[in-house]
């Protein structure tokens, strides 16, 4: 398993570091047998730490947790336990995903653009249909049937997640409702 531990703007220490391996270590072992990378970024907003952990399982499922608290450790421990019970409430549902998958889950290129917010716009009429992008990236789409795509999307803490239906390869969403329940678009029905 690799770990990459950074901070940002902030010195993440040895001690830091060992204590970060051990305990994702120790909670990966109990439910992700095959767990193949951990990031877990430290960062500082005036008196406030954040920590950010995002580990991606051999089942090409990530699972995400972030946690502030006053001190580094505590933002830490606070991010762990989230992503601990991410991962036991779904312990049972990854070990079936491992059983009915032949294969590792497929990913597909695709890009992905942040819009310019319309700020200054008082009188709520925008000069040009045509948003401004500040920003190009690569984002990558899974090939899931519906009920992976909605463990993922719990797991990274998602409001929305896009990914290619197994079942007929198209383009399917899920998200989160107003009202607390899943919404699925399937295009193909």
């Amino acid at each position: 398993m690799q770990f990459q531990i950074s901070g940002k703007q902030i010195d993440v220490g040895e001690a830091l570091q060992t204590h970060v391996r051990t305990e994702v270590g120790d909670m990966l072992e109990k439910y992700a047998q095959r767990p193949t990378d951990a990031l877990v970024v430290f960062s500082r907003n005036a008196h406030e730490f954040t920590c950010e952990t995002t580990v991606h399982l051999s089942t090409g499922l990530t699972a995400q947790a972030k946690a502030h608290a006053f001190e580094i450790y505590a933002a830490f421990d606070k991010c762990r336990e989230k992503m601990d019970k991410q991962l036991r409430r779904y312990k049972r549902r990854l070990k079936d995903h491992h059983r009915t998958r032949s294969g590792p889950v497929e990913f597909a290129g695709a890009s992905s653009y942040i819009l310019a917010a319309d700020e200054g716009q008082d009188d709520g009429e925008p000069e040009t249909l045509q948003p401004v992008i500040i920003a190009e990236m690569e984002t990558r789409i899974p090939e899931l049937s519906a009920g992976e795509a909605v463990m993922q999307m719990e797991l990274a803490e998602a409001p929305v997640l896009v990914f290619r239906n197994e079942r007929h390869g198209g383009l399917n969403v899920v998200y989160r409702r107003d009202d607390g329940n899943i919404g699925w678009i399937d295009p193909q029905t």
